[in-house]
């Protein structure tokens, strides 16, 4: 994997968040590539639980400053960036007051999903998107982990399709167990409609379910990987439609080369 360029997006990453399977194997498997020689990005939300301090969080001037258009609203764009101890391994923040100040991660305290999930959401693609422009860094892979950025392969191989920068690169997106009830709202559609994507690209949203937010990222990928030991059946049998690469979840001590072997072998 040397000097390969991997962009790690997640919902969750260890040590900002509490150890989920998302948070842990979005870390490790960056950890893994960058000991194998990779060069490694990573991006996540900067959820209001984190602790700024604690974690030594800064903003990156030069990167924010921009808007992102959310369903015809203009919503500042905020980036920081801190390093992980001992691994040398940067992880970029996408901020936005309005989405992600509130002491909370998904939901509020009595446990309901936030109504605009959706659009928070939406602002952390494009953030993503945006920003690793603003870097000029071209990753040859882009590895999707956790439901909010779910639809960021949606976003990459429609609205940004003619960029120059994605244009080689693969998307891979791991499917865990660790969704949620419900729907995170029903205006979703016109929210990506909004952004010129159209209705035949939006089916699998229906409705907002985490089973089809995890399809609509599936099927603008090139490789799925299980995350999880089991994930849901409908989400298999999903994946099996779509005859694209699958690698099963992987359990025991750094498995670096059945990742690695899978990136070059069936991604790249």
């Amino acid at each position: 994997m040397k000097d390969k360029r991997i962009l790690y997006v997640s919902s969750e990453v260890i040590p900002y968040l509490p150890e989920t399977d998302t948070a842990s194997t979005s870390f490790e498997l960056a950890r893994l590539m960058h000991s194998k020689g990779a060069q490694i990005r990573i991006f996540m939300p900067r959820f209001g639980v984190i602790n700024e301090r604690r974690h030594q969080l800064h903003e990156v001037i030069r990167l924010s400053g921009m808007n992102l258009i959310i369903n015809d609203m203009d919503m500042p764009l905020i980036i920081k960036v801190a390093s992980i101890p001992k691994e040398r391994m940067q992880v970029y923040f996408i901020d936005n007051d309005e989405y992600f100040k509130r002491k909370a991660v998904y939901s509020d305290e009595d446990g309901k999903l936030f109504e605009d999930n959706d659009e928070r959401a939406i602002f952390f693609a494009k953030g993503v998107i945006e920003t690793v422009k603003k870097l000029n860094w071209t990753p040859d892979i882009i590895h999707v982990h956790g439901w909010m950025a779910s639809l960021l392969p949606l976003y990459l191989r429609e609205y940004y399709k003619n960029d120059p920068l994605y244009i080689n690169s693969k998307i891979v997106t791991s499917v865990y167990d660790t969704g949620f009830e419900g729907t995170i709202g029903d205006k979703l559609k016109d929210k990506v409609r909004f952004d010129g994507i159209n209705d035949e690209k939006l089916q699998s949203i229906s409705t907002t379910s985490y089973n089809n937010l995890m399809k609509i990222a599936i099927e603008n990928s090139d490789a799925v990987i299980k995350g999880s030991e089991t994930i849901p059946e409908e989400i298999v049998e999903f994946i099996n439609q779509k005859e694209i690469p699958l690698l099963g979840h992987q359990d025991g001590e750094e498995p670096s080369d059945i990742y690695s072997n899978f990136y070059l072998t069936e991604v790249l």
